[in-house]
């Protein structure tokens, strides 16, 4: 990617995020990836995403990348909704290549898509010390409610709780501050397309319109600190397409570069402390998992 538009996003990045905060040495990044009719495009598109974020988050210094993968949707239309984690090089968590390896088995077929179902599930993955974790979710539809007992707060401490930044890529528009059109925007900041293959960002961007991608996707990843993109423009094509992944590769490296880690490390909070931790995380986990084999 053009690594001058890149540096220029990771510095705006850096320069944002607080000096004190602990930085990652590593990340551990999960795909939610809906497995509908209508996505073979993006999963496509993904598997180019996956190696370029981790050479690129590599050549800035974080190395050992793991990348999970979850699929949603169902076997056929009218048939019950499912939730699969793909196993990456036999875990949860594999490199770059075994996740493309491992995303040849995504389906393409169906109509039911509850990404909040798959977001429940990720959030079982036990995150990595040191690392920052992310969630990517990209779907072309609203939320099919199949499991009313998930509630965005709910959602939202678990990723708070483990410091996860969520990403999605759905069918929303988004704009700048002086109302211009942008392709995603992460905070405040827009990315724009600039008519050559490259983007250029601008300030008080927001997500335009109302509806229910927006309730349910949007303004979660917002309220994480993540960002939220416009799959419409992906599925242009041509220019339009590599300004977006430019655009989107930078903006997460950007994030992921500054991001805390997800577990803090022993010696940041004292031995006493990460037991206090870690006991607590295991027990929202396994009433997680208790919860979810009831339903």
């Amino acid at each position: 990617m053009n690594q001058r538009h890149l540096a220029v996003v990771v510095a705006a990045f850096a320069a944002l995020s607080a000096q004190a905060a602990p930085k990652a040495t590593t990340a551990d990044l999960i795909v939610l990836m809906d497995e509908s009719g209508s996505m073979t495009g993006e999963q496509a598109w993904m598997r180019t995403v996956v190696p370029t974020l981790d050479a690129e988050l590599g050549a800035l210094g974080l190395t050992g990348n793991r990348f999970g993968l979850t699929g949603f949707g169902a076997s056929a239309a009218g048939k019950p909704h499912y939730v699969r984690s793909f196993s990456i090089g036999g875990s949860q968590l594999g490199s770059a290549a075994d996740w493309v390896t491992a995303s040849a088995g995504l389906a393409a077929s169906g109509s039911t898509e509850d990404g909040w179902a798959a977001l429940n599930q990720a959030a079982t993955i036990a995150p990595r010390a040191g690392a920052a974790r992310n969630i990517i979710l990209v779907t072309d539809e609203d939320r099919d409610n199949t499991d009313p007992s998930l509630t965005f707060g709910g959602l939202l401490a678990d990723m708070q709780a483990d410091r996860t930044l969520l990403n999605v890529v759905v069918n929303n528009t988004f704009r700048c501050g002086d109302g211009s059109a942008a392709m995603g925007i992460i905070g405040t900041t827009g990315f724009k397309a600039d008519g050559a293959g490259g983007f250029s960002t601008c300030t008080g961007a927001f997500a335009s319109g109302a509806g229910s991608t927006r309730a349910a996707y949007v303004d979660l990843a917002l309220a994480t600190g993540g960002g939220a993109w416009n799959l419409n423009i992906l599925r242009n094509g041509g220019l339009h397409a590599e300004s977006f992944t430019s655009a989107f590769v930078a903006g997460k490296v950007g994030e992921i570069i500054t991001q805390p880690p997800a577990v803090p490390e022993p010696t940041t909070w004292g031995l006493a402390c990460t037991g206090l931790l870690v006991a607590g995380w295991v027990a929202r986990r396994q009433r997680r998992g208790t919860a979810a084999a009831s339903a």
